[in-house]
């Protein structure tokens, strides 16, 4: 005996029903699936800006320091000379 002969068209029929309501039931969660997706796609995305930002304020701190350093040296430098031209004079 022969599954088909043991399964009626009707049973047949309920059977690729079924199977269809549960495709599209999988269709369904993956579209929640691909919701998901996007919205960690989207907090990258966020991260990256913020992490863009962060690397611009350290680069300008940077800027700021070596600037300051320069200053720094100029000043004792100034103090330096100043003070072996009093001891001088």
């Amino acid at each position: 005996m022969t599954p088909r002969d043991t399964w009626t068209d009707e049973r047949i029929d309920d059977f690729r029903e079924n199977v269809n309501q549960r495709f599209d039931q999988v269709d369904k969660r993956f579209d929640q699936v691909d919701r998901r997706f996007d919205l960690v796609d989207n907090r990258f995305e966020q991260v990256d800006a913020r992490f863009d930002r962060v690397e611009g304020d350290i680069r300008e701190m940077r800027q700021t320091v070596v600037q300051g350093f320069f200053v720094l040296v100029g000043v004792m430098v100034t103090g330096f000379v100043g003070l072996a031209g009093l001891i001088v004079f």
